[in-house]
């Protein structure tokens, strides 16, 4: 929910290192941000509420600095509680990602004896650290430690003093990365903002401390005191990943990478497909857990293992899942989806589970993350970065596993690689240039201009409608709702007057006939048919073809969705790589 970074080393701009680096964090935060450099042996602080996207600093030169991007939890959104924050000797900095629990308990501890001046729980940790480092005279590390143990709730916190130049890093369920230089060390929330300065990297695990010099790195555990061996990881994404390159939005970057990402799964993954659908064929019973994107993925697979190989499989958010996870046993299959791997809402149930003896599988887009550390069983989508909050390419990476994965327990991959490999071109067919001028420019247009969008489907289509829907109103900000194409009559229908828009899935399957059907009935309501199908029929008032791919068609389908997503967007004049009140990576409940 917040970016996090700090170097300490050789190079003496370190503040716009910072700077850049939380750019590159800013989809996991932007209601605020703030930079600290140590100069003369004390920390100057440059802080602001707002994006940091265009943002410049004026900081002195430094080799030691931290910054912060901040999603809003206590306290409002003004200067003074974006972070970092100061203890009361001016010598102690804290950035903090998560929420202290026992805000209360902490603040009743501390008060008559602190000077507090904003409103935040992570003000009260550093001078909670302040007492352990000044006061008790404890080494650094060991007085984070302290501190650490007295907190509840699940938080990632980077230390900051200034006389020993030195950072200290200690997590639990939120995410930290040191990157390891020649002469120069770094911490991030991710892998992202670290790829300009190094590669090689040591993911912190949940209880463990990691304190930070430019010459040294020494790993610790928050429980016992106790030094741990680092595990040290090379990481083979490339920094332009990371980049808009020639696009103005990274969420139309990322729409576009979507058929060499398809390709590579096509192409490279049989062994993971085959692994993974082994173990669900082996199982009693198969569970797909995800949060809101991944959450529609996971029901696509409920449709996918069914039709295609027979395979009965449950679906749930990963909000809900805790309130029905007791029907499963160790003959269980809990498979948990995620773009981040650090959602809490998906790490806590796994983390349960685990502990019950389960094996859990994991379908997951970032190496290093939490649940993919979790995982017995998983697949890595080398879908590379995926900055743009709302999930694109990372969504259909999924689908794409998910129908091999299907097919494979119908014992036919080959089958499956080849729709998949129509549903690559249909997908570069939608997001050609002449697609847009003849089929979306005058929707979208239109569509710009409404208060409300409904979106029906039924079959597989049901989840691209839940889905599509998603997509169209996080970005764009205007009421969308998917709904299934059957549930019309029982209620929904009341919705429809007089030229809603409606977008009808209506795709070459069993489900095509009741498809036309519910569309028929929403325009004899007044109802302006928006038909996206292989074929145009007379009942659409608007046609978006998108041809024929069997099971796979729901690729470019909801590739389509996106896209119009991002086109009201930019035409309304919204950001659609960072809409309001959303993060990409949820840490918090």
């Amino acid at each position: 929910m917040c970016g996090i970074f700090g170097y300490v080393g050789n190079k003496n701009n370190a503040a716009e290192l910072t700077l850049e680096a939380l750019k590159k964090l800013e989809y996991r935060g932007y209601d605020s941000w703030g930079i600290g450099v140590e100069a003369g042996r004390k920390f100057i602080i440059d802080k602001h509420a707002g994006k940091i996207g265009i943002a410049k600093t004026n900081l002195p030169s430094s080799n030691f600095a931290f910054g912060h991007t901040r999603w809003a939890t206590h306290g409002g959104v003004t200067d003074t509680n974006a972070h970092p924050h100061l203890d009361c000797t001016g010598k102690i900095a804290v950035v903090h990602n998560g929420i202290v629990e026992n805000y209360q308990e902490i603040k009743n501890l501390l008060a008559g004896r602190h000077k507090i001046v904003s409103e935040t729980d992570t003000e009260l940790v550093a001078h909670l650290i302040e007492d352990f480092y000044y006061h008790k005279k404890l080494p650094l590390h060991e007085a984070v430690r302290q501190a650490f143990l007295r907190l509840r709730g699940l938080s990632a916190f980077l230390v900051a003093e200034t006389s020993s130049k030195t950072l200290v890093a200690v997590k639990t369920g939120s995410p930290l990365v040191v990157g390891i230089g020649k002469e120069e060390n770094m911490v991030g929330s991710d892998v992202n903002c670290l790829l300009s300065l190094t590669k090689n990297v040591i993911f912190i695990e949940d209880g463990q401390l990691a304190q930070i010099t430019d010459s040294h790195i020494n790993l610790f555990s928050v429980e016992t005191g106790k030094e741990i061996k680092p595990k040290v990881q090379k990481v083979s994404w490339e920094e332009t990943t990371t980049t808009k390159e020639n696009f103005p939005y990274f969420m139309l970057k990322e729409i576009y990478e979507q058929p060499r990402i398809l390709t590579n799964i096509m192409n490279t993954f049989d062994d993971k497909i085959n692994f993974f659908s082994a173990k669900i064929k082996s199982s009693s019973q198969v569970t797909f857990v995800g949060c809101g994107t991944a959450n529609y993925a996971g029901l696509s697979g409920t449709y996918l293992l069914s039709l295609l190989a027979n395979k009965k499989a449950n679906s749930f958010p990963g909000s809900e899942f805790p309130y029905y996870q007791n029907f499963l046993d160790k003959n269980s299959f809990p498979i948990f989806l995620s773009q981040s791997g650090e959602t809490i809402d998906i790490v806590q149930p796994a983390v349960e589970l685990k502990r019950k003896g389960l094996e859990i599988g994991a379908i997951v887009n970032n190496l290093g993350s939490t649940l993919y550390r979790l995982a017995d069983h998983k697949i890595l989508l080398e879908a590379g970065p995926e900055i743009c909050v709302l999930s694109t390419k990372v969504f259909t990476a999924k689908l794409a596993i998910l129908l091999l994965v299907g097919h494979d327990l119908g014992k036919n991959l080959a089958k499956g690689k080849e729709k998949l490999q129509k549903a690559i071109r249909v997908t570069n067919k939608i997001l050609s240039k002449q697609y847009y001028k003849k089929y979306l420019y005058k929707l979208v247009q239109r569509l710009a201009k409404v208060q409300h969008i409904y979106i029906i489907g039924r079959g597989l289509s049901y989840p691209v409608a839940l889905e599509a829907a998603l997509k169209i109103k996080e970005v764009s900000y205007i009421h969308t709702e998917g709904f299934a194409g059957g549930e019309l009559k029982h209620g929904v229908i009341a919705l429809i007057e007089k030229n809603t828009p409606v977008i009808v899935y209506a795709p070459n399957d069993e489900t095509l006939l009741e498809m036309l059907s519910n569309a028929m009935e929403i325009k004899a309501r007044g109802g302006y048919i928006i038909g996206i199908s292989h074929t145009n029929n007379k009942i659409f008032d608007w046609y978006l073809p998108v041809d024929d791919a069997q099971e796979a068609t729901i690729i470019p389908n909801v590739v389509l969705a996106q896209l119009i997503g991002y086109h009201i967007a930019v035409l309304l004049g919204k950001d659609p790589d960072k809409p309001r009140n959303l993060a990409k990576s949820v840490t918090v409940k």
